[in-house]
């Protein structure tokens, strides 16, 4: 089943496929002059190895923005000696003249060259080198390769503006291509004669002319004994093309369908032409009428039509021409006609829009060629997920993930694809998704955030990523996903919305994390980032989510970490906390963000002295009389002035306020707090609160430590007391109650 399919780990083969790309010069290479890649001489693979290995560069250079193409890469296929490819697929412009120029030598039987726009004339005289082995080709959508650059005989001052015209080639056909069966020039460029070019072949089995005019296709009877497949997808058709269509009495496959918004189309389908393809091509299939608008009724009555079982049986088709059939079609396109709404439509797979089922037919059809069709049938999926619950949600997720892939450059796709993604990830269908599909859902968002500053698929992105446990879930591209989002944080002109997102997201990817995590996205310039943020806030004085985000984002990544804390107070942080707590001096969540990030940069011994000035020291005493959140704002300005207690008398460099008068009002603050508290803090070390334990020189500090442990342990002790337990706290409160120094009060919450 998809299921299992989906989180069974990949193969041995993909894994050392995958590995040996992103490795060549430490596997299958070794670097000419540090800079040509060559194979190590006694390396011999044979076509299983090579084919992957150049179609899974293609995908890993179109879809993975950390992996670097090399300019080499193809001529370590040069010689067949010691490399054999025999099927491989090229895409877009990852493709150029000298790349098939460099694989000439090799006996290709599959070349499929899609959308490689990068390919001139140059790349049709390579082909000949195919000829004689070549029995599959596909040249759709590479809209230059019959195009070559002429020069100019006499220069004139032209040259210099433009010294080489693009000419069509017309000389070139498929003279010696004797064993070419299956061809594809969808989209091929204008002026190009195609019954010229075709004429040479013996027998075509398959045949696509996508998206070409012709008016003339009679040359098409001479394949009529060969030819299994044909596709015509948005050709305007006639009589004549109908006429020369049912002469094909071996066709298997036949797609007339067309995108009806692209242009106005003439011809119209009838009652009469269904019969004829379905008397004359007695072998067929697979049927694609798409987007066609029907001319006369086709179908049966009503009454008759609402009758029995949902059936594929010709006999009971709710079409009436699809009644002659001998048995059920495997495949029906239907897509966008009025057709696939019926009830008994004679075929296995129907590709419309009437349900789930026939939507996911329909971007399994037309993902690879026909982006314009894919995007209206995923904004139907769309709509699907949103309203009602998808049926067939691993299908779902791994098509969208395949169209957004192969389309990465296509904003229509991107926008209905991210779309799509957000509710196909929700929580409702969280059971039924692998690690290995959510991580695949995880790097095309990656990839479309990377590819579109579009505000539409930047919003969707981020808000996909809302669906997963943050950081666990985005721990493998942690460096990628923080990159990314202080992009978006970074950019001058901001949507609203997507702020306020990608600051949640950064918060939540900067709690709970290791240190080296944190200290390698300070490096990115994550607290600059935060900073600004706030500076912009402050001045259009609003106090916001994106605001009080911000500061909870400092707060966290601060935690332990004293290159951030330091990097807190070198871009004037504390100027920014002074400022917002004048501006917004009754924002109680504010307020304890920023005095837990502040109790941070406190345990940071070199980084107290910055602290010690009477405007600062004087803040922290009011702060002890806040009620603001509960205790919590209280607590965290008293930890803070613990820890500079804790450097001693000789370390206080001011004369406003005395150090007795502060600690005096520390003490009062502390007896004030319920020792019951229910807490908003998370702790993942009580190292710094410890280490106020074993010393003389505060005793006031000593109590708030002990004070800090007591509360966490008595109202959370299932979290707290084996935390306590394994970083030796029992010894050092032990030592404490011996202590003469100690209050007494502080001795009976030690004990």
């Amino acid at each position: 089943s998809l299921k299992m399919a989906s989180d069974s780990p990949e193969s041995l083969m993909t894994l050392c496929t995958d590995y040996c790309l992103r490795n060549l010069e430490g596997t299958l290479c070794y670097l000419l002059d540090n800079e040509t890649l060559r194979l190590h001489p006694d390396i011999f693979l044979p076509s299983e190895i090579c084919d992957k290995l150049v179609n899974e560069y293609v995908e890993l250079v179109k879809t993975d923005s950390i992996f670097e193409p090399h300019e080499s890469f193809f001529t370590l296929f040069s010689d067949p000696r010691s490399t054999r490819l025999a099927r491989i697929h090229l895409r877009e412009q990852i493709v150029q003249d000298q790349d098939l120029e460099a694989i000439r030598k090799q006996d290709l039987v599959e070349l499929y060259l899609t959308n490689c726009e990068k390919l001139t004339a140059k790349s049709l005289q390579t082909l000949v080198s195919f000829s004689h082995t070549l029995i599959s080709l596909s040249l759709f959508g590479c809209c230059n390769i019959f195009y070559e650059e002429e020069n100019p005989g006499g220069c004139e001052d032209d040259c210099l503006v433009n010294p080489t015209r693009q000419v069509l080639v017309k000389d070139f056909t498929f003279e010696g291509f004797s064993r070419l069966r299956f061809l594809n020039l969808g989209r091929l460029i204008e002026g190009v004669n195609v019954e010229t070019l075709l004429r040479p072949l013996a027998s075509l089995a398959a045949l696509d002319l996508s998206g070409i005019q012709l008016n003339d296709v009679g040359f098409l009877t001479q394949w009529k004994d060969s030819l299994v497949s044909l596709v015509l997808y948005n050709m305007d058709l006639s009589e004549e093309h109908i006429q020369v269509i049912a002469q094909l009495h071996k066709l298997r496959h036949l797609d007339i369908s067309r995108d009806h918004l692209s242009s106005y189309y003439k011809f119209k389908l009838t009652r009469r032409v269904l019969n004829l393809f379905v008397e004359n091509l007695v072998n067929l299939t697979s049927l694609d009428i798409s987007g066609h608008t029907m001319l006369e009724n086709c179908t049966i009555p009503s009454m008759e039509e609402k009758m029995g079982q949902t059936s594929i049986e010709p006999a009971k088709s709710s079409i009436a021409p699809f009644r002659g059939l001998k048995r059920p079609l495997q495949f029906l396109g239907l897509f966008e006609t009025s057709l696939c709404r019926l009830t008994h439509i004679p075929a296995y797979k129907v590709s419309g829009d009437k349900n789930e089922e026939q939507v996911l037919n329909a971007i399994e059809a037309y993902t690879e060629h026909r982006p314009e069709i894919t995007s209206r049938a995923i904004n139907l999926l769309f709509d699907i997920a949103r309203i009602e619950r998808c049926s067939q949600l691993l299908r779902a997720l791994q098509l969208v993930i395949t169209a957004l892939k192969c389309h990465k450059d296509d904003k229509n796709i991107q926008v209905t694809g991210s779309a799509a993604l957000f509710y196909l990830t929700n929580s409702e269908y969280r059971m039924e998704q692998s690690v290995k599909l959510r991580r695949q859902v995880i790097q095309v968002v990656l990839n479309g955030m990377e590819s579109y500053q579009e505000v539409t698929v930047q919003r969707n992105c981020c808000l996909t990523l809302c669906n997963f446990s943050i950081p666990e879930e985005l721990e493998f591209q942690y460096r990628r996903v923080n990159e990314l989002l202080l992009n978006i944080l970074n950019q001058s002109r901001q949507d609203e919305s997507i702020q306020r997102i990608a600051v949640h997201l950064c918060n939540a990817l900067v709690c709970q994390v290791d240190n080296d995590h944190k200290e390698a996205v300070g490096k990115m310039g994550f607290v600059m980032t935060m900073l600004k943020l706030i500076q912009k806030k402050l001045a259009d004085k609003t106090c916001d989510q994106v605001m009080e985000f911000s500061w909870s984002a400092l707060w966290n990544i601060t935690d332990e970490t004293p290159d951030n804390c330091e990097m807190f107070l070198n871009y004037s942080g504390m100027k920014l906390f002074l400022e917002c707590l004048k501006e917004f001096p009754e924002k109680q969540e504010l307020h304890r963000n920023m005095l837990g990030l502040l109790g941070n940069v406190a345990e940071v011994k070199e980084l107290r002295p910055q602290l010690m000035t009477s405007q600062f020291i004087g803040v922290f005493s009011n702060l002890l009389e806040s009620k603001a959140d509960g205790i919590e704002v209280s607590y965290n300005a008293c930890g803070v002035l613990s820890h500079i207690m804790f450097d001693g008398p000789e370390a206080w460099g001011i004369y406003e306020p005395h150090r007795e008068e502060v600690v005096k009002r520390m003490w009062s603050a502390i007896q004030s707090w319920d020792i019951n508290s229910r807490r908003n803090i998370n702790y993942r070390s009580f190292e710094p609160i410890l280490r106020l334990l074993p010393q003389g020189i505060s005793p006031v500090s000593q109590h708030w430590a002990t004070w800090a442990l007591y509360n966490l342990v008595s109202v959370y002790p299932d979290k707290y007391c084996p935390l306590l337990i394994k970083e030796g706290g029992i010894p050092l409160l032990k030592d404490m109650i011996k202590m003469a120094s100690a209050r007494q009060e502080t001795k009976e919450m030690a004990r």
